[in-house]
């Protein structure tokens, strides 16, 4: 059996070459459109060698979802805690209303629609998706709806998972849809007619 050769150690990346790389894929698909986005075209962009980039992403789909969480993160690829100020309203209509904000941001809406189609054609990047960023999202909004059942305003019996897709499911969906404007009166609508039937 041959030797199974270990993968490539991401701490040796060259990060000015990362960066090339995630800016080059950001500018072109806006300029392309995601089916015309090729590997070869983000090398030539970015100044790499195009198998630079297969040993540090598997498709272009995993490049673009690195781009899209490099913008939306500031680029430092991690996801801060939701507020908790104690006000469990408040600080629901604060994230929604960014939520909102950060999809009607045109440098990332084209980029993110392109992404969201192609998690649906491909299961390996489907995957990818969930444990680079859905997972980790959901995870830290598990835990500011457990904060808030701790001080009293949230059902003790309340199922936290289904709470979450009633408070962000239907502002994806008027995203996905091109159903409605995301304005920040309508995520604060949808914060209040959620919390009256989830409050305790």
């Amino acid at each position: 059996m041959a030797a199974v050769r270990p993968g490539p150690d991401a701490a040796r990346r060259s990060e000015p070459a990362r960066r090339a790389v995630l800016e080059a894929a950001f500018e072109l698909v806006g300029e392309v459109g995601y089916p015309r986005l090729s590997i070869e075209g983000i090398a030539r962009r970015a100044g790499v060698g195009k198998q630079t980039i297969y040993r540090w992403w598997p498709s272009k789909g995993a490049v673009l979802l690195d781009a899209v969480l490099a913008l939306a993160q500031g680029g430092e690829g991690q996801t801060a805690a939701l507020p908790d100020t104690g006000d469990v309203e408040a600080d629901l209509k604060r994230v929604l209303r960014a939520t909102a904000q950060e999809l009607s941001d045109p440098r990332i809406e084209g980029p993110l629609r392109a992404l969201s189609v192609e998690i649906e054609l491909d299961p390996e990047l489907a995957a990818l998706y969930a444990e680079r960023l859905d997972t980790p999202m959901k995870d830290l909004k598990r835990e500011r709806l457990k904060s808030a059942q701790r001080t009293g305003e949230l059902a003790q019996d309340l199922d936290l998972d289904l709470a979450i897709e009633l408070l962000w499911g239907p502002i994806q969906n008027r995203w996905l849809m091109r159903s409605g404007p995301l304005t920040p009166g309508y995520a604060n609508e949808l914060v209040e007619l959620a919390l009256a039937g989830l409050r305790a």
